[in-house]
């Protein structure tokens, strides 16, 4: 085998090793799992994760999760809680507990203060009988029968498997609290995902010119009007009213077939009833919208009034697409 099977060989088989780890995690899902979830979705605290090494690691990425969907989590490093941070677990918190073998000497000499603060413990372990696992109030188990790695010792499966086992119990706490997409628009503001969730149609009009003849506009008035608001179309306005559209295609299509544009008025040319998307719809409809009709502009309307244009470079700016 050569280097670069091998590679590829080594690759698919770690690959495969964690997601059956991962696959045998929902058999060990139980009613300890489910009361250990219950109890902190019930508790009037947060959450205080806590480990050392690469578990340490993965609990910093189970927090941000937690508090990404509304449930208020703190890290604290199993090593530095037991020379001062044991401080930041308040009477009402629960806290969680990482650990693969469940028997480092920093786990403990942690869990006994743990239990003297009179906390609920949760542990997040693949070792039900070990230290950690006797110990702790609630169980959940993370166990893998190997690592990835070849000699049975790197942190791989076990650590993926920990990661599962909070997004698991994450999701959990989501549905419990209801918490929406709206909600998690809030906790996202500045990421191109929440703008998905929050950034209106309107949002983006406001930004553009907006460009707009009537019916009767002759055609150099038409081009001037394109040319001036720089976003390729202008709509075509009766009474407010959205009545066609004239895009840069339409005017070079238009100059193929003639050779004669005197007397010729926007109506010659427009599209009549071309798609539109209301003022208050989600931007991420206008993406689809344009997506799904091959068009890189659309006109936008409240209460059947025209209100400006969406081109495809304002949702490329705010990170939509």
């Amino acid at each position: 085998m050569d280097k670069q099977q091998r590679i590829i060989s080594i690759a698919k088989q770690t690959i495969e090793t964690e997601s059956k780890a991962i696959a045998n995690l929902a058999n060990l899902v139980d009613e300890e799992f489910a009361g250990a979830a219950n109890y902190i979705f019930e508790s009037k605290g947060r959450v205080i994760i806590t480990g050392i090494g690469k578990s340490a690691n993965i609990a910093t990425k189970i927090v941000a999760t937690l508090n990404s969907t509304g449930t208020p989590s703190i890290f604290m490093h199993a090593a530095d809680a037991i020379h001062g941070d044991l401080g930041t677990i308040q009477e009402f918190d629960s806290v969680i507990c990482i650990s693969k073998s469940g028997n480092t000497p920093e786990i403990k000499v942690l869990v006994p203060l743990i239990k003297s603060i009179g906390n609920k413990l949760i542990a997040i372990t693949g070792n039900r009988d070990s230290f950690l696992g006797q110990q702790a109030d609630f169980v959940l188990n993370a166990y893998v029968e190997k690592e990835a790695c070849p000699n049975n010792l790197a942190p791989t499966a076990s650590t993926t498997a920990q990661l599962v086992i909070g997004d698991a119990l994450a999701m959990c706490l989501l549905d419990l609290h209801g918490f929406s997409s709206s909600d998690f628009a809030r906790f996202h503001p500045g990421g191109s995902l929440g703008k998905k969730l929050y950034l209106r149609v309107s949002n983006l009009t406001a930004l553009n010119e907006k460009p707009e003849v009537s019916p009767d506009t002759d055609l150099k008035k038409v081009i001037v009007e394109i040319s001036e608001k720089m976003l390729g179309v202008t709509a075509v306005v009766e009474n407010g009213n959205i009545v066609g559209i004239i895009t840069d295609g339409d005017l070079r299509r238009m100059l193929t077939r003639t050779d004669n544009f005197a007397g010729l008025t926007a109506k010659d040319i427009m599209t009549k009833n071309p798609k539109r998307i209301s003022n208050n719809a989600m931007a991420v409809e206008a993406m689809e919208m344009m997506d799904a009709n091959g068009i890189t502009q659309i006109l936008a309307e409240e209460n059947g009034k025209y209100c400006g244009v969406v081109h495809i470079h304002n949702l490329t700016k705010e990170g939509i697409i």
